[in-house]
């Protein structure tokens, strides 16, 4: 496939996304440090933050080989899949990635894209219901769209943020626990609990919940912008999430809201309207931005394909 020139983002667009994204993490940040000092101490939450850093930073592997044996991934080898292969090593070249991320193909009917690990070492992995609805165009356009997640470190972003999270709900429970046990002596007055304490244990896991599904959205939102700069063509992103959006359609709003859907635009969304993100990658194309030749992916054969059902981790492929 032919790339055309990389596009580049504004010095005041990139400055919002940074600081969309660090004013959300820091929000997120106050409200741990809040609950989790307060439940446990100022010296065990030190610990708990040191801990949950260190484990980020030192053990990205892990998680990695549970994630791809859970979804029955294999590794694509060059000779495989060369198409796929050559696209994937010059988004990483133009992305300036130490390593070119490894391909696995999961064999799966679901259309799913996804990436892990970090810029030294990633991976991303792709469907066979993705490579057989995809030309070599929209490929590219997903490809792009993963290396731009590996390359801003979205991944560990959001670790991060989800331990967070996880950390305020565990402190929440544990708090409320307490305030039950003392529930006697509260009611006998002999202790006295502010009513604005059992009103923050309760509400806090869903701020630190919704303040995650922001942050989603918003790396969401400019991991689809790096993608169209890596590759120079923002309309080949925006024909894959249309294919995506018509063939999976509301599969999963179907499955968990039967009957109804969830509005848009949403609190509770982990990736932005479709619709929205198609506007905003058909605004960056222009007029006088070429057509690029839409041809057809040679995908690599499998023996077996699974339909898509939960797997034994859990995950849904």
């Amino acid at each position: 496939m032919k790339f055309i020139a990389i596009m580049t983002a504004t010095p005041r667009h990139k400055f919002l996304n940074l600081l969309q994204s660090i004013l959300l993490l820091a929000g997120m940040a106050v409200i741990a440090w809040f609950i989790v000092s307060a439940i446990a101490g100022q010296g065990l939450a030190i610990a708990i933050v040191i801990g949950s850093l260190l484990g980020l930073l030192l053990s990205p592997g892990i998680p990695k080989r549970l994630l791809l044996n859970a979804y029955g991934a294999r590794r694509l080898s060059g000779r495989e899949f060369p198409e796929g292969m050559a696209i994937l090593a010059e988004l990483a070249r133009r992305a300036g990635l130490p390593r070119i991320p490894e391909l696995y193909y999961v064999p799966s009917q679901m259309p799913n894209a996804f990436a892990m690990g970090s810029p030294d070492e990633s991976a991303v992995c792709v469907s066979d219901g993705l490579l057989r609805l995809m030309n070599q165009r929209e490929l590219a356009g997903v490809l792009a769209h993963e290396v731009a997640h590996i390359a801003n470190r979205d991944l560990w972003i959001m670790g991060l943020a989800d331990a967070m999270s996880r950390a305020v709900s565990l402190a929440s429970w544990v708090g409320q626990l307490i305030l039950l046990l003392n529930l006697p002596l509260i009611l006998a007055g002999a202790a006295y609990v502010p009513w604005q304490v059992p009103l923050v244990l309760i509400f806090s896991p869903t701020i630190m919940a919704l303040l995650q599904l922001a942050l989603s959205r918003a790396r969401e939102y400019d991991a689809d912008r790096g993608g169209a700069e890596l590759t120079g063509d923002p309309d080949g992103l925006a024909s894959a999430l249309l294919k995506l959006e018509r063939r999976v359609g509301r599969v999963w709003e179907e499955m968990f809201l039967p009957g109804r859907r969830i509005p848009e635009p949403s609190l509770l969304r982990t990736h932005p309207p479709t619709a929205d993100r198609i506007r905003r990658l058909r605004a960056l194309s222009g007029p006088s931005r070429p057509v690029q030749p839409s041809v057809p992916l040679n995908a690599p054969r499998t023996v077996r394909v699974s339909t898509p059902r939960y797997g034994p981790w859990g995950v849904y492929r």
